[in-house]
């Protein structure tokens, strides 16, 4: 059977090889658990470096869903609510954990993934000018992504307007960074590590849609923002016991900017695609500097494409057409890019 080419998601490979070659180097050494031996110390240490946030709290976590419940539910009290774009992840892909934990998503709408200082500020202005505020669940924490779910990016001007009004309410900015690898590498991005640092009260750097295994690092540059948050951490069954797997993995994505690095390889190629696609004659359901590629397609060229190809089916557009969402990853290869624009070009002909 032919190998269809793979387009669909950016976590559907092992690791990097740095990764792979230090787990099997270390696989026999004898560690503490939880995450308090070296490997993860130096990698805490790598990372507090690269965001300039030396007094910064960071812990290693598993995944993506996981880190998000643990930290909303960390930074908001059982009566509060976090912001979020509609499109947000934690709105849409993670089963209602949020609401499970016992916090409500209060939802804005959102232009093409993202969600305005403007929009937070009038939400908030609003909710608490409301004569019988006590009756709702009030908003305690702003959530975004970067990259946002379509693959868009917050500049460091929306970054710092965001910030300047979760100031003035005293509540705090919480980012998804699950493909930050990406929004580093993409040549339209003037967002740091070091603005996150210092424009979000928490973030996560994710690692398992970028070159790892698995694991997200979260980074709280305020190191007593959550007290005790190993304990809850804990609480919440989100501690590795072997603890040494995650600081080896994000030690190796620290060291001479790999993580970074590897984040180019997916930024050219799904350029080159985006490009393809324009000049075949499809239409970008919108424009996105990163490593997501959302396209309009009909339907029988999609069921001709996924006979070769594997494509993710975002949305239905009209009737006869599709919203397919096309993702490279860091180890996306040039040969089998080409091999999609080949085959993708054809279908328009």
């Amino acid at each position: 059977m032919e190998r269809k080419l793979y387009f669909g998601i950016d976590y559907a490979e092992g690791a990097h090889p740095n990764i792979i070659n230090k787990l099997v180097e270390t696989n026999l050494d004898r560690t503490v658990g939880y995450g308090f031996d070296d490997y993860t110390e130096l990698a805490k240490n790598l990372i507090r470096e690269a965001c300039d946030a030396q007094d910064a709290e960071v812990k290693l976590l598993v995944g993506g869903t996981q880190t998000n419940a643990v930290v909303i539910h960390a930074l908001l009290k059982h009566y509060q609510g976090v912001i979020s774009a509609e499109t947000g992840h934690i709105n849409n892909y993670e089963a209602g954990a949020i609401e499970f934990a016992g916090n409500k998503i209060l939802t804005l709408p959102g232009k093409d993934g993202k969600i305005s200082a403007n929009q937070v500020q009038d939400y908030l202005e609003k909710f608490w000018q409301t004569p019988n505020y006590n009756h709702m669940v009030i908003p305690g924490m702003v959530y975004i992504s970067q990259p946002t779910e379509y693959g868009t990016l917050y500049s460091k001007e929306e970054l710092t307007d965001l910030k300047k009004v979760c100031e003035k309410y005293k509540i705090p900015l919480f980012a998804d960074g699950a493909r930050l690898s990406y929004a580093l590498a993409s040549p339209e991005n003037d967002v740091t590590l070091e603005d996150m640092a210092r424009y979000c009260d928490a973030f996560y750097i994710g690692g398992t849609k970028c070159g790892a295994l698995f694991g997200e690092a979260v980074v709280i540059p305020n190191p007593n923002l959550i007290p005790n948050f190993f304990t809850i951490i804990k609480q919440h069954g989100a501690v590795l016991a072997k603890g040494r797997m995650l600081g080896i993995q994000f030690s190796e994505l620290f060291k001479d900017n790999l993580y970074v690095e590897i984040g180019k390889n997916a930024i050219l190629c799904a350029n080159k695609i985006r490009h393809t696609l324009q000049e075949s004659g499809y239409k970008l359901y919108l424009d996105t500097p990163t490593n997501q590629i959302f396209a309009i397609v009909k339907d029988d060229v999609l069921a001709r494409l996924e006979e070769r190809a594997v494509v993710t089916k975002w949305s239905k557009y009209s009737s006869d057409e599709t919203v397919i969402r096309i993702v490279t990853s860091w180890s996306t290869t040039i040969e089998e890019t080409d091999a999609f624009c080949e085959l993708i070009s054809s279908l328009a002909n």
